[in-house]
């Protein structure tokens, strides 16, 4: 039903639409598809021309609905070459956009380029767009020790509300079996990669269907929610604490789980089940634990070096397709690495999503937990998401601690860039938890000292109290009578010694 609907999009859009843009002409398009893992990044460098008689600041990207529905990362940046010195990226302004005279179905997004594209001008950028979902496992049942296979599907032609002059399209699966690929002119397999044209003077929203089935092992990690809460103490540490609800998204498991097989047949493992995770934690990471709700797992390996900390961790049991787990890591950092001031005020700088490498995370909420008496609070992120405040109530807490809560849907590795919590706390505050501590224990002291001392009779006229005034005396008098025996009889022992 996916690839009827897909199919049957591409050629509505095909039917119904409008002319093209005539502002713009793209003079080169070079797509790659990369099904390398069960996240799908599409890379895309467009060399876009003004033809028309005014300037033009915005070019248009199109996307099929059924696909955008799945758009979890767009991001255009400009086109460089390939250098040995990494330089910091700089993304344009996306927006989406419901332009008019357009076909149904497609979603539209405007990038804003730098500078004005004036007259005849061309100007190169590249654009990553990334997807979940985007893999449909057929068949969707597969047994134990049998192989995955993935079907993906998509278009030939760069689908863009612009004439295309010449365009090529190239898939990187992740090994050279592939079952099937929808041939067209100009289609050829070099090893694992599969390469469409070039193609030449297509009109606007060009389309032609394509599906690729082929070997697809990797495991479909998927983590159903995330909650991270970072708390930030200023006697010295960032605590980072991360509860995982994990799924295996691949084909679901069929029959019944065997222990036998796998050792039986040293070879057969369970190809696509989900062994291991690997969390990349920063360099001066400490403290790091892993648990679920049993208790510690000892089964992670930890190493790391000056640039990042390697969390190589295993689930108590291999996650087949449709298992569930849920565990928790926690690890410390500095606080000189996270924390910084700037302007009167101190401010988080922190990774934002998961440290696991090729996760793909349904639903994220991060808590930054900050001091008791912060103040003047606000959020610095690279994206948009869902925020509000909290409190929290804490040891040796008066009022609570406040705490910012982001929440985000649908993220993928691109996600884990930096953000910034800002706010303002006063350094007199830290002696609050250290005098309350003295208070207590002086108070303890002075406490017991008063008990020790008070009377805590009810009344000195009562029949107990009386009784017991009568026992003691009774007490004292015979202790004294027994001392004075035996005094007498030490002075009689000296008068006979005398």
């Amino acid at each position: 039903m996916g690839i009827s609907r897909f199919v049957l999009l591409v050629f509505t859009i095909s039917m119904l639409a409008s002319p093209a843009l005539s502002d713009l002409v793209l003079s080169k398009v070079d797509r790659r598809i990369y099904l390398t893992s069960h996240i799908v990044r599409i890379s895309s460098t467009l060399e876009v021309e003004n033809a028309g008689p005014e300037t033009v600041s915005k070019v248009l990207l199109a996307f099929p609905d059924l696909q955008a529905q799945n758009l979890a990362y767009l991001m255009a940046s400009p086109h460089e070459a390939k250098a040995k010195v990494k330089v910091s990226v700089v993304s344009f302004p996306i927006d989406v956009v419901k332009p008019e005279d357009m076909p149904p179905g497609v979603t539209f997004y405007s990038v804003s380029l730098p500078q004005g594209l004036t007259v005849g001008a061309s100007f190169t950028f590249d654009v990553l767009a990334v997807f979940t979902q985007a893999l449909r496992p057929m068949p969707e049942q597969i047994g134990q020790a049998d192989i995955q296979l993935v079907l993906y599907q998509d278009s030939a032609y760069y689908l863009s509300p612009y004439v295309v002059k010449v365009q090529s399209l190239s898939l990187k699966v992740p090994d050279s079996r592939i079952e099937s690929y929808t041939t067209l002119q100009s289609t050829k397999v070099q090893g694992s990669e599969i390469k469409y044209g070039p193609y030449e003077n297509l009109p606007a929203f060009s389309s032609s269907p394509i599906t690729v089935h082929f070997e697809n092992n990797l495991p479909f990690a998927i983590a159903q929610e995330l909650v991270r809460e970072i708390e930030i103490s200023h006697w010295g540490n960032v605590l980072v604490t991360e509860h995982y609800k994990l799924i295996h998204g691949g084909a679901q498991s069929k029959g019944e789980f065997s222990r036998l097989e796998p050792q039986a047949r040293e070879n057969v493992q369970g190809p696509s089940a989900v062994r291991y995770l690997v969390a990349h934690l920063p360099p001066r990471a400490h403290s790091v634990y892993y648990r679920d709700a049993i208790g510690n797992i000892s089964t992670s390996h930890l190493r790391g070096d000056s640039k990042k900390t390697e969390l190589l961790i295993e689930p108590r049991y291999p996650m087949f397709g449709g298992w569930r787990t849920a565990f928790t890591i926690g690890y410390g950092l500095p606080l000189q690495d996270c924390l910084y001031e700037s302007e009167g005020r101190r401010f988080l700088n922190i990774t934002f999503s998961s440290p696991m490498i090729e996760l793909v995370i349904d639903t994220l909420i991060v808590k930054v937990v900050l001091p008791e008496g912060s103040s003047d609070i606000s959020v610095a992120a690279p994206f948009f998401m869902k925020q509000w405040q909290e409190t929290k109530i804490s040891h040796l807490d008066i009022v609570g601690r406040a705490v910012v809560v982001l929440e985000k849907t649908n993220l993928v590795p691109e996600h884990n860039q930096y953000f910034q919590v800002y706010y303002k706390f006063n350094r007199l505050s830290m002696l609050r938890e250290p005098l309350m501590l003295i208070s207590g224990i002086f108070f303890f002291f002075v406490a017991c000292i008063v008990y020790m001392h008070a009377d805590t009779s009810i009344s000195k006229f009562s029949a107990s109290y009386l009784a017991k005034q009568q026992w003691e005396e009774h007490l004292y008098a015979t202790f004294l009578g027994q001392e004075r025996c035996k005094l007498v009889k030490l002075l009689e022992n000296l008068l006979m010694v005398c």
